[in-house]
């Protein structure tokens, strides 16, 4: 059974005193002196520090800069749809090793006409749409929702040093971990921002915050008890890579433990600096890529070509104007070059085994991959 911490919203009340900050009782106050001696901390890791999730520390701004927001049944889901009309965004999607960060504007899917020979039941179509929002799928702001595991929702209009009040959307998950963030960027955005807040705000601005304690992870099964044979010769017939999730779920394995029991020929180890090599050369040689970075409750997309990276304090980064990538190399552990259903991916894992980031190169539906991505992959340093 998990464990829960329940915390009254309003005047965030964990009462526990942070070593070296005695006369601090309130996670409020623990968090202003936290903020006085690190005024560069970002929320993450102020948390991390104060020993709490980063929706409890958020949430002691409620009643003055943050507002809670709905954030049950389809709630997340209608806020999403609500943000198509931001305009232009800030897209902030992250796990433990990796942020992506684009601005754009979100595409909204095209209404399909009706079909007069639709036989499917209202509930089966609502159970396919589950994870739509109106859009989303494809261009700027490319997302790919699992609604399910988003657990709290928040509104934050903070003052920045120069004035400027900075607007956000913030999502959560079941144990406060941040898995979404949207920063709208036109000010014609901003009555929409405020219009979604006031449909949106929570009835009870004191509601009780719970929090599931994070669960262990799950042990792997034992390679001894996975049916190779079988796996590797399911691996050669997937005609499509999106098979490849429902081929793990088949045989029960996890993603990395799935490098290893691969058919021969079809994954090659690399050094985990090869994410550098990657991205440096991608943007030497202009070369399209797409690159997926998610949490499990979302998937952020970026398609295109890239241009400026840097190395800083064990993060290797993209660092252009309307995209950010954030890889915290030092945490890697293996990469792989992946070949399925005849299309090439390079995919890192960290410390605990956990997907970072993957790439693809850019390519038009029904087409072959581009060579010159192919190409880039055979020169990756092997592991």
């Amino acid at each position: 059974m998990k464990r829960l911490r329940t915390l009254p919203l309003a005047i965030a009340g964990a009462l526990l005193v942070l070593a070296g900050h005695t006369g601090a009782t309130t996670l409020a106050e623990r968090w202003n002196t936290l903020r006085t001696e690190q005024p560069k901390a970002m929320i993450r890791d102020a948390a991390r520090t104060l020993g709490v999730s980063e929706a409890e520390l958020l949430a002691t701004g409620i009643g003055s800069t943050v507002t809670l927001l709905r954030s049950d049944g389809n709630d997340p889901r209608e806020i999403m749809r609500r943000a198509l009309d931001l305009g232009t965004v800030l897209a902030l999607t992250r796990n433990e090793n990796g942020v992506i960060e684009r601005t754009g504007v979100a595409t909204r899917v095209k209404p399909q006409p009706a079909d007069d020979k639709e036989t499917v039941k209202d509930d089966e179509r609502e159970a396919r749409q589950r994870n739509i929002a109106g859009g989303y799928l494809g261009g700027e702001i490319d997302l790919r929702f699992t609604f399910s595991k988003w657990k709290h929702a928040f509104a934050v209009a903070q003052p920045g040093a120069d004035g400027v009040v900075k607007r956000s959307l913030q999502f959560f998950d079941e144990n406060g971990v941040a898995i979404h963030k949207i920063y709208p960027k036109d000010a014609a955005g901003v009555a929409v921002f405020d219009k979604l807040v006031d449909d949106f705000r929570h009835p009870d601005q004191n509601a009780a915050l719970t929090v599931a304690a994070r669960a262990p992870k799950a042990a792997e099964l034992a390679d001894s008890k996975v049916d190779v044979k079988e796996f590797q010769q399911a691996w050669s017939e997937m005609s499509d890579v999106h098979q490849f999730n429902r081929l793990l779920a088949e045989f029960k394995i996890t993603r990395e433990q799935a490098m290893r029991l691969a058919p021969a020929g079809m994954v090659q180890r690399l050094k985990p600096d090869a994410v550098r090599t990657l991205l440096d050369e991608a943007a030497r040689q202009q070369l399209p890529i797409m690159s997926f970075l998610g949490n499990g409750a979302v998937i952020q997309i970026f398609s295109g070509k890239i241009t400026r990276t840097a190395a800083s304090a064990g993060w290797y980064n993209v660092l252009d104007p309307a995209f950010n990538l954030h890889l915290r190399e030092s945490a890697f552990k293996s990469g792989w070059v992946v070949r399925r259903a005849g299309v090439t991916s390079v995919e890192f894992y960290d410390n605990e085994g956990e997907q970072v980031v993957s790439f693809f190169g850019v390519r038009e539906r029904g087409q072959a991959q581009p060579k010159s991505w192919v190409d880039l992959t055979a020169t990756l340093p092997k592991g």
